[in-house]
């Protein structure tokens, strides 16, 4: 678990410090607008990000836009050669394809949180 997010309603913040203007700031993860929040401590940096996800999400009802980021479902990934040979392998064994022994993997290892959110 990363130390540099903050989570609420199924969104991720990133966090991060400036120590020129002594305050958190961050974005929300994951959506296809920019959206921003600081604050001057950890309390007021969560309650600006809780303020921001409520506001992105009125605004995204309002307009009748999906507030998550849209994908196509297809990925480009860059692995050593072994490590893919390797998965061919163990999916041919499995009686799998690759994309589907991927897919598992991923599965496998996603944060529960979120798999109940599709």
């Amino acid at each position: 678990m990363t130390e540099n997010i903050i989570e609420y309603k199924e969104f991720i913040g990133s966090v991060n410090y400036s120590d020129g203007d002594e305050c958190f700031y961050g974005k929300i993860e994951g959506i296809n607008d920019l959206v921003t929040f600081e604050g001057g401590s950890v309390k007021e940096l969560k309650k600006a990000f809780q303020q921001a996800v409520n506001d992105y999400l009125s605004l995204c009802a309002e307009a009748g836009k999906e507030p998550y980021k849209s994908v196509k479902g297809s990925f480009n990934i860059r692995i050593e050669p072994k490590l893919h040979y390797d998965a061919i392998y163990t999916a041919l064994k499995k009686g799998m394809s690759l994309n589907q022994f991927v897919a598992e993997a991923i599965k496998n290892n996603i944060d529960k949180k979120v798999l109940n959110h599709s």
